[in-house]
């Protein structure tokens, strides 16, 4: 038999570690050529890698949560043959993802798991017997002190029940709250009224892995490096969504329009007279870079997290064309299908809870980028024109900036002049004169 260590591949762009989020497969299992092992994450992008040849998995690289670098050992197989058979051989030309080694057989014997010396010893229970109350007598040796957490015991002793008559379900002969339930449900005196609402137990932990802590990673970067200065401005959205209903109406087949293409739109023009705000600050070198094109973020919700895939290049979009490409790359990160290029780069950033959005938000810049926009619920509300209230639809923005680079004053009047196209769409697609 052979032993080969499947190594984690080079996914590319610089990548040097990845972090393991599943196993498909545990020693002993036997695998076929292509099944998945496992799914690894790099800084934004899942990837699956297979199986390169069939055989029994030995042991694993790592547990779930732990980092592994580019060319280290991912999981060791063990397959049939003497050497490299042709597949693994290949595989190991191109990509360097398999060492294999000439040897007997490494699988380690399944080991007897190993007694817990400070659990009491067990004694055959003697023939359970009835109290005087109705109750059994705890299979227990004499003098024992019965296992039971301080809920069970108070509420027990609320009840009037000697725990040492009660037999314990639980691990090591622990009594349970099931067990309680037991004794009353054969005692002819029901439980008091205190008992009949149990308290919980227990508490979960749930590791902060993948994705999840890539987002946490990136969100303490950004609050602890970044004095951000948020600015919200109400804005007047009425004859935007009149327009966009009635492009929406006379689409024929093209994408449908939502609120984002026309912000991006919106954003396009606005960096005519901000070039600072489609910009990264490199802290670290002191060092501004103002982009020429516009690689606009979208904050996506998938259900895994959230992530940011980018419409590269929203400058030479219309309307439409950008409409269908949002909607593409918003799909692509919902299905973990986005590519690494696709979820990154971004000059800017969008993000917006949609219908669920609140009067007003404090979005967190993406690092290492100098501003976001944050879009709130749209609300129809009454609004003063001079001589009387009209019913108005009504769209907070709230803006982030970072206040290292940009000054209040130029946060202020880039949300004015976004308002300003916002509230006049015609602005918007106006050209510039020659």
């Amino acid at each position: 038999m052979t032993i080969s260590s499947i190594k984690v591949p080079d996914v590319g762009e610089g990548v040097a570690e990845v972090e393991i989020v599943v196993w498909h497969v545990k020693p002993g299992d036997l695998v076929r050529e292509d099944d998945l092992l496992a799914d690894v994450m790099t800084d934004k992008a899942t990837v699956e890698i297979p199986s390169l040849f069939a055989g029994t998995v030995v042991d694993l690289g790592g547990a779930v949560g732990e980092t592994l670098a580019v060319g280290g050992v991912l999981c060791r197989m063990e397959h049939a043959g003497t050497g490299v058979e042709p597949e693994v051989r290949n595989a190991a030309h191109a990509g360097e993802s398999v060492e294999t080694a000439s040897e007997p057989s490494l699988v380690k014997p399944k080991q007897e798991p190993t007694p817990d010396i400070l659990k009491p010893a067990k004694a055959e229970p003697p023939t359970a017997q009835k109290t005087p109350a109705g109750m059994p007598s705890a299979p227990r040796p004499e003098g024992e002190a019965p296992l039971a957490s301080p809920a069970v015991r108070d509420r027990a002793r609320r009840a009037g029940i000697d725990l040492r008559t009660v037999p314990g379900s639980g691990p090591a002969g622990r009594i349970t709250d099931a067990d309680l339930d037991a004794v009353f449900a054969a005692s002819s005196t029901p439980p008091s009224s205190a008992s009949t609402r149990q308290r919980k137990e227990g508490t979960e932990r749930i590791p902060v892995i993948g994705l999840r802590r890539k987002i946490a990673d990136r969100m303490a970067l950004a609050n602890a490096r970044i004095p951000h200065i948020t600015v919200i401005e109400e804005v007047d959205v009425s004859a935007l969504e009149d327009l966009r209903a009635t492009m929406n109406d006379e689409r024929g087949e093209r994408p449908k329009l939502t609120l984002l293409p026309f912000l991006a739109a919106a954003l396009k023009r606005a960096f005519i007279d901000h070039p600072e705000m489609n910009a990264h600050f490199l802290d670290d070198e002191g060092i501004i870079e103002r982009h020429n094109a516009i690689h606009l973020g979208i904050a996506t919700m998938t259900p895994n997290g959230l992530v940011v895939p980018v419409l590269r290049n929203a400058e030479t979009y219309g309307l439409f064309g950008a409409a269908g490409e949002i909607a593409r790359l918003a799909d692509a990160a919902r299905q973990g299908k986005a590519t690494r290029e696709e979820l990154s780069g971004s000059t800017f950033t969008i993000t917006s809870l949609g219908p669920l959005g609140a009067l007003a938000t404090t979005p967190i810049i993406n690092h290492p980028e100098v501003a976001i926009l944050g879009v709130n619920r749209m609300a129809v509300r009454p609004m003063w024109d001079g001589t009387q209230f009209v019913p108005r639809r009504m769209m907070n923005i709230s803006a982030s900036f970072d206040h290292r680079v940009i000054d209040g004053w130029n946060a202020a009047t880039f949300i004015q002049r976004l308002r300003a196209l916002l509230q006049t769409p015609a602005l918007i697609f106006m050209e510039d004169e020659a």
